[in-house]
């Protein structure tokens, strides 16, 4: 599996031999590094944590300050551990750049969703409005509750609430294009979060 931590950049578009504009959203991809390797006989099970984004070292922590020493990298902003099959192919230190991936690679982003604060049961929910008629005096509020029996709203119900500001996997985006030099990869279509934010991408698990 090959897995790598970027930033969004934000979208752009470019152009295809054919002459197709295709929409594509940039994402700074690495450079990341090898900061633990876990392993079936010591853990449990085999995986890598990386690193990404480095910070200034007087905000890290002592025991933040050790952990990556014993890799040989300075304190990173963002750790996220991945599966793999064999940690033991990886070195402590060892830096991954985007030119893992290449262009027509299937693979899953992972980012967190734009917060949109309290929102009604028409833009949360996708629920339809009612007359907007004068007299109508029902416009955009939630529908029946329930039964009077119950006498409670059942879990589950659509109400209005906080929207956005979620973990969101989008699954099966296209690689378009690999530029290593920059570590940038463009993805066909939209990726959750906003702009600067960290996105995880993985290979696809249910790659189509």
């Amino acid at each position: 599996m090959k897995a790598i931590l970027g930033k969004k950049i934000g979208m752009t578009q470019i152009f295809s031999p054919e002459g197709k504009a295709i929409p594509v959203t940039v994402i700074e991809a690495g450079p990341c590094t090898v900061i633990q390797t876990k392993t079936n006989d010591h853990d449990g099970y085999e995986a890598i944590q990386l690193g990404f984004d480095e910070i200034k070292e007087v905000r890290a922590n002592k025991p933040q300050k050790g952990h990556f020493a014993k890799a040989q990298a300075k304190p990173m902003r963002y750790l996220r551990e991945f599966r793999v099959d064999n940690a033991a192919e990886y070195q402590l230190g060892q830096v991954i750049k985007a030119d893992i991936f290449e262009a027509g690679d299937i693979i899953d982003a992972t980012g967190i969703s734009k917060g949109k604060g309290f929102q009604g049961s028409i833009k949360r929910c996708g629920q339809s409005r009612g007359p907007m008629g004068h007299g109508s005096k029902y416009h955009r509020r939630s529908g029946s509750l329930g039964a009077l029996g119950p006498n409670h709203v059942f879990k589950g119900r659509q109400l209005p609430g906080r929207m956005g500001g979620l973990k969101i996997t989008v699954q099966n985006l296209q690689v378009v294009k690999v530029d290593a030099e920059r570590n940038l990869l463009l993805v066909k279509g939209s990726v959750p979060g906003a702009n600067k934010s960290m996105i995880t991408i993985k290979s696809a698990v249910r790659a189509k």
